[in-house]
C-alpha cells in the first residue's frame, strides 16, 4: 500500500517492523516504511504478495510456462508439493482487497483511512527453486546472484533483494565480472571513497 495523504506522509520518518503471523513465511513481516521515491517522501505499508507469470516487468505472461521442461519439471513439482501452505498464503495475499489490506494496516496505524491508501506494486521478485538432489525441489528464501558462464550478464534472484543487501551484492557482481580491475589501485581507491 502507498499513502496518498501528504499530511500523514510528513508525520512518519522511520521504518517500523511488526511480527509475522505464526506460520507465515519469512517474507511476510509487515512494515510501515518511509521511502524517498523520485525525490519525494513516500509512506508504504506491506509486504503483500502478488503473482505473475512474467519473470521481468516487461516480460511475457508465458515466461513461466516457457521455462518448464523435462529437465526441471520434477524440481518444480517437488517444490510446489512441499510448499502447499506457502502457495495458499500467497494466493490469499494476492486476493486481498484494498479495504482488507488497510484493515491489516490499522494494527500499526489505527487511524488509517481507506481513502488515503492505494495498492502500489513495489517490486518484482523471482522465487528461487533449486533441485534437492533427489528428483524434487526446494524453495530458497535468500538472495542469490546468478551469472552467465561467459560473464556477460548477471541477475539477482530471491525473496529479499532490498537495500540491506545491495552493497554486498554489487561487490559480488564486480568480483565475478571484473576480478582483475577490482584488484587494481584505481578501482580500490574508488571503492574506498564510496565505501569508507
Amino acid at each position: 500500500l502507498r499513502c496518498t495523504n501528504r499530511d500523514v506522509i510528513a508525520r512518519h520518518h522511520a521504518k517500523v517492523y511488526g511480527k509475522a503471523e505464526v506460520g507465515a513465511p519469512p517474507m511476510s513481516v509487515p512494515h510501515l516504511d518511509t521511502r524517498w521515491i523520485q525525490g519525494e517522501q513516500e509512506l508504504l505499508f506491506g509486504p503483500y504478495a502478488g503473482f505473475t507469470t512474467k519473470f521481468l516487468r516487461e516480460g511475457s505472461v508465458l515466461d513461466l510456462v516457457r521455462s518448464i521442461g523435462i529437465h526441471n519439471l520434477g524440481t518444480m513439482l517437488g517444490a510446489g508439493l512441499d510448499n502447499v501452505d506457502l502457495a495458499r498464503y500467497l494466493v490469499g495475499q494476492a486476493m486481498l482487497s484494498v479495504e482488507e489490506r488497510v484493515t491489516l494496516l490499522r494494527e500499526y496505524y489505527p487511524r488509517a483511512n481507506d481513502a488515503d491508501w492505494v495498492v502500489q506494486i513495489a517490486g518484482l521478485r523471482v522465487q528461487i527453486i533449486k533441485s534437492d538432489g533427489e528428483g524434487g525441489g526446494e524453495l530458497k528464501f535468500g538472495t542469490e546472484v546468478v551469472t552467465s558462464a561467459d560473464g556477460t550478464i548477471a541477475a539477482l534472484l530471491g525473496a529479499s533483494p532490498g537495500a540491506s543487501t545491495a552493497v554486498s551484492i554489487m561487490l559480488e557482481v564486480l568480483e565475478r565480472f571484473f576480478p582483475e580491475k577490482l584488484r587494481s589501485a584505481t578501482w580500490q581507491a574508488r571503492l574506498r571513497a564510496l565505501l569508507p
